[in-house]
C-alpha cells in the first residue's frame, strides 16, 4: 500500500492513438488532450474530484466524429483502473455518490466487483453540448465499465441543462470511484468478497 497504485496504457487502432498515465493514488492533476473541449472539461473534473492523476493524450479520426475518441478513452481508462486497481486487496470495493450543479442532481454507484455492468438512466434535454454529441456520454461509460469490470449504476434526478447534467454525473462517478477504491482500514488484509476473490 505504500506504493502507488498506477498503470500506463498505449491502446493504438485505426481510428485511435491513446496514451495515458493513471495513478489512483494521486492528488487530482491531469493533463489531458482529446480534441474535444468539452470531454476534456468532463474528464478533468473526473480527475479533480476523485483525486486520481491522469495524463492523457487522445488523437483521433475527429475529421469523421467524435464517436471512436470518445468510445476509446473509456476502454484505455478503464483497462488503466483495472490495472492499476491490482488484486483490490483491502479497498472498500462499494462507492455512492448524489452531486447536484443548479438544478441538476446525479447520482453514482458502484461496485468495484469483477462483473461489468452499466445502468445508465441520464437522459439529456439536447443532443449536443458544444460540438460533442450527448449520446456519446453513455458509450464512454459503457466503454470504462466493460474494460474496468466494475458495475456502474448512473441515475438522474433532476436536470434541465445539459452541461449542468454531464458535469454533475461525472462528478458523482468520480466522488464515487474515490470512495470505492480507496483502503478499508478495518480490513487491509481481506479481498471485499465472500468469494475470496473479485
Amino acid at each position: 500500500m505504500t506504493q502507488p497504485r498506477q498503470s500506463s496504457i498505449h491502446r493504438r487502432t485505426s481510428e485511435t492513438d491513446i496514451q495515458l498515465i493513471l495513478n489512483i493514488d494521486g492528488s487530482g492533476r491531469s493533463e489531458i488532450n482529446t480534441g474535444i473541449g468539452f470531454f476534456d472539461h468532463m474528464l478533468t473534473a473526473l480527475t479533480k474530484h476523485s483525486l486520481f492523476d491522469l495524463n492523457l493524450t487522445v488523437k483521433g479520426d475527429l475529421h469523421i466524429d467524435d464517436h471512436h475518441s470518445v468510445e476509446d478513452t473509456g476502454i484505455a481508462l478503464g483497462q488503466a483502473f483495472r490495472q492499476a486497481i491490482g488484486d483490490k486487496k483491502g479497498i472498500s470495493r462499494f462507492g455512492q455518490a448524489s452531486v447536484p450543479l443548479d438544478e441538476a442532481l446525479s447520482e453514482v454507484i458502484i461496485d468495484i466487483s469483477g462483473r461489468p455492468y452499466l445502468a445508465w438512466n441520464i437522459p439529456f434535454p439536447t443532443q449536443k453540448i458544444g460540438r460533442m454529441d450527448t449520446e456519446l456520454f453513455e458509450e464512454f461509460f459503457r466503454g470504462f465499465v466493460m474494460s474496468s469490470h466494475i458495475n456502474l449504476h448512473a441515475i438522474l434526478h433532476a436536470g434541465r441543462n445539459s452541461h449542468h447534467i454531464a458535469e454533475a454525473t461525472f462528478k458523482a462517478t468520480a466522488r464515487a470511484l474515490r470512495s470505492a477504491s480507496e483502503f478499508d482500514m478495518r480490513a487491509l488484509n481481506n479481498i471485499p468478497s465472500t468469494k475470496g476473490v473479485l
